[in-house]
């Protein structure tokens, strides 16, 4: 029996034994591991591991998503012996278009730009009066700006998932912030041991701050410190996971350009260590993991001879479902984000394809208090034609004001005299996804109304500066006269809450070899950008499964 033979027969024999540092991302939004790096296999590499799961298949482990708890979860199990086939609903991001390059530039969106939408929902939508959003082909795009009541919600779509996306702020939350965001959760041991593991298989750096402090890319940083620390508020330096040598070299001009060209939300085509270059690399390395790209996740059942009956689309890149498949899974774990893992688990609960699912499913949702702005500088503070795309730092009032603001770029390749901001920030505030039979889709019963308490605790910075600037909010950046970007967030979490829908390592309740291993976990906030804490919890619980479970 050769040795991926034995690992699907151990697999399935499994029983139940059982701040500061997140994405940002332009236009606001805009031990175990070693140390992960830009050298690991390159995107076309990890690619190449993609091919469609065959209609019929077994599969030891099925991986839904390929974002960053789905990337741990598959490097892990695969380190473990199991082989893992990852089911992701957007594209390989292998092939480069006619300009070239496999991503679009962030200034000019095409149709590689966003999910299955005939005109472009940017997160800043305006600009000097300016509408920005045009017309493009339908395609399965990189963005996906998805609507609900009250709220737009930004995700990644591609093999890669959230980390294709954003601005690589790979915050640690304070230690003391910790218990309030995953209260049965140890923090001496995520500290200790797991965000140290997900910091190093991320490839977490921080920027040269002496090249920093004269690199004319960060003159809108520099001017963003100085108005923080003119009003008394702490300026912090935040990590990142981009090559901050490649950017040195963008500087000098001896690579082309990447951060230095703007590229973020619609991708990054050289610096930034996206999952391509790191977990999933090295999950790849092992040749135990395979990816079906353009697959959709649409029912897991319980099959009559053990394991889970799991129903996927191909889809086309105009969305169109091309085939239908059926395989059996020994262990399904869900890491379609925050969104995907509620949305898929809501409605398998309310359809009956798995009725003892508890009804903690689809609560607890938030938005990790995201609220935008900009600001009107004087003449004398000009933040820079060159903007890097990748945010190095932030304004810390989160215990007096409630708020942590990133210091975003606005590259718009003028000069703006702007400074612009991704807050994040305290709030009560959680939603719930709900089956709607009516209509047979999943609905989110969030209040634009709830945006006020993020606002208010945003307004605990800018208002303050402002008044010792003497200088006043944009109003042109997110409609017609209107100053706050309260109509969306980057950072969804919530929906399967660890120890509530699930119990305290991911295990969903009802269900022997069900997991959620992705932010769905996390209930509404984690104080920063969220990406290492989802990364640290999904190593912590992985950890716990493969050795109490497998």
């Amino acid at each position: 029996m050769s040795d991926r033979s034995l690992s699907a027969s151990a697999s399935r024999g499994w029983t139940r034994r059982r701040f500061v540092t997140g994405t940002g991302s332009l236009l606001g939004g805009l031990a175990l591991a070693g140390h992960a790096s830009a050298a690991h296999a390159t995107p076309a590499e990890v690619a190449a591991v993609c091919a469609p799961v065959p209609n019929g298949a077994r599969v030891p482990a099925l991986v839904v998503g390929t974002g960053y708890g789905g990337s741990v979860a598959a490097l892990r199990l695969a380190q473990a012996g199991v082989d893992v086939h990852m089911i992701e609903m957007g594209m390989a991001w292998d092939t480069a278009g006619s300009d070239g390059k496999i991503f679009a530039n962030t200034t000019k969106p095409d149709y590689r730009s966003f999910w299955l939408r005939t005109r472009t929902k940017q997160p800043l939508s305006n600009f000097l009066g300016f509408p920005l959003d045009k017309d493009v082909p339908l395609y399965t795009g990189i963005l996906d700006a998805e609507d609900f009541a009250g709220i737009t919600v930004y995700q990644g779509r591609g093999v890669g998932g959230g980390s294709l996306v954003n601005g690589g702020m790979a915050v640690t939350p304070r230690r003391e912030v910790f218990p309030s965001l995953l209260p049965t959760v140890d923090p001496d041991e995520m500290y200790a041991t797991y965000y140290p593991r997900a910091n190093a298989g991320l490839g977490v750096t921080s920027v040269d701050q002496a090249w920093w402090e004269s690199a004319d890319c960060y003159q809108y940083a520099r001017v963003g410190r100085k108005h923080a620390q003119r009003s008394g508020f702490p300026f912090v330096f935040v990590p990142n996971v981009y090559d901050w040598d490649y950017m040195k070299q963008e500087a000098a001009g001896a690579v082309p350009r990447s951060a230095l060209e703007g590229e973020v939300i619609y991708g990054n085509n050289h610096g930034k260590k996206s999952l391509q270059k790191t977990y999933l690399a090295r999950a790849a390395e092992t040749g135990r993991v395979a990816v079906s790209p353009l697959h959709k996740v649409t029912a897991v059942t319980p099959a009559a001879g053990g394991g889970y009956t799991v129903t996927i689309e191909r889809i086309g890149t105009t969305g169109a479902t091309v085939e239908t498949k059926t395989v059996t899974a020994d262990r399904v774990f869900f890491a379609a984000g925050s969104v995907g893992t509620s949305k898929l688990l809501t409605r398998l609960r309310a359809t009956g394809a798995l009725p003892a699912l508890n009804d903690r499913i689809g609560k607890g949702w938030g938005d990790n208090g995201n609220v935008m702005c900009g600001r009107a500088n004087h003449m004398w503070d000009p933040t820079g034609k060159l903007q890097s795309a990748m945010p190095t730092a932030g304004i810390d009032n989160w215990d007096a004001g409630g708020a942590f603001a990133e210091v975003a770029p606005l590259p718009t390749g003028i000069e703006t005299y702007a400074s612009f901001y991704l807050s994040i920030t305290k709030t009560p505030h959680r939603a719930e996804f709900t089956w709607n039979a009516a209509t047979g889709r999943v609905d989110l019963n969030w209040d634009r109304a709830w945006k006020q308490t993020s606002i208010d605790a945003a307004r605990t910075i800018f208002d303050k500066i402002n008044a010792k600037e003497g200088t006043i909010y944009r109003t042109d950046l997110f409609g017609t006269y209107k100053i706050w970007g309260d109509h969306l967030t980057y950072h969804p979490l919530g929906g399967a809450v660890l120890g509530s829908a699930t119990d305290n390592y991911g295990r969903l309740h009802g269900y022997d070899g069900l997991y959620v291993i992705d932010g769905a976990l996390i209930p509404g906030s984690t104080s920063v950008n969220p990406f290492v804490t989802i990364t640290a919890l999904a190593e912590r619980n992985i950890e716990k499964i493969i050795a109490t479970d497998l």
